[in-house]
């Protein structure tokens, strides 16, 4: 069994064939799916999605693209939309410094406000960060000094030294298909270097699709390359990396039932 801890199943790259897609990922071993927030606003329609297929799950949250266009969304709220039992994550939040898509405060205003609800719910908080490693290492040192609260780091491309930090707060590591492109030497060292309790594989699809599929579409089955490429990188078989993060999935990811039956 796998999990796709991250994929955007309410894009319009999907919306024509989401059934086939999400009985391929089942075809596939992957047997849950968290499809994710990137917009509050729009969260009815990713709540519509993961309502309709027992083996997709969502988030909550606002992206530090839309952070400015977000800024009035609160904690209060966060809080409020991810009771719904579908709901088992908060984010994706956080900080996007090569786009700037929004202005930098509002981004870290945004994030600290989705802190604050994972902090609250004990749900585990998205991190999006790219190109802005010190920042955010600072603001989850600060955070958590007020109080722990579970994370994930998706995507992981950043630095060890942002790498070291969340797992030093007790942060989880997710990679996607970039592990497995051929100039990803480095991240594969810092994929070795991360404990094997933190690790968990994504694929952010419908982006970034692993070897053998880059520069196509991406989609849940296709975490399988990844998990793949992270096993050679430990030393472990496919059955070992998939036990591991599954494992380590349903230990922070934990609203979500986890199924009892193989395929179910």
């Amino acid at each position: 069994m796998l999990v796709d801890s991250h994929c955007h199943l309410d894009f319009p790259d999907f919306a024509e064939e989401r059934d086939d897609i999400v009985a391929r990922a089942l075809a596939a071993g992957v047997e849950r799916m968290v499809t994710i927030s990137t917009r509050v606003k729009k969260f009815p329609s990713i709540l519509a999605i993961a309502e309709a297929y027992e083996a997709v799950y969502c988030s909550v949250g606002t992206h530090p693209h839309n952070a400015g266009e977000e800024i009035d969304v609160t904690a209060d709220e966060l809080i409020r939309l991810a009771a719904h039992p579908k709901v088992v994550a908060i984010g994706e939040a956080g900080l996007d410094y090569f786009y700037d898509k929004a202005p930098r405060d509002a981004q870290a205003q945004s994030f600290r406000h989705h802190i604050a609800a994972a902090r609250e719910t004990g749900l585990p908080l998205v991190i999006h960060s790219r190109d802005a490693d010190d920042d955010m290492a600072a603001i989850l040192e600060e955070e958590s000094g007020k109080g722990a609260f579970p994370f994930i780091l998706h995507c992981f491309s950043s630095g060890p030294a942002l790498a070291e930090t969340g797992i030093k707060l007790g942060g989880y590591v997710s990679f996607s298909g970039i592990l497995t492109f051929k100039k990803s030497e480095e991240l594969r060292e810092i994929a070795a270097r991360v404990p094997h309790d933190k690790l968990l594989v994504e694929t952010d699809s419908p982006y970034l699709a692993p070897v053998p599929f880059r520069g196509k579409r991406n989609e849940p089955a296709l975490v399988v390359h990844t998990a793949k490429v992270l096993g050679e990188t430990l030393g472990l078989s496919a059955d070992e990396i998939g036990t591991l993060t599954t494992d380590n999935f349903f230990r922070l990811f934990k609203k979500m039932p986890r199924p009892t039956v193989q395929g179910a």
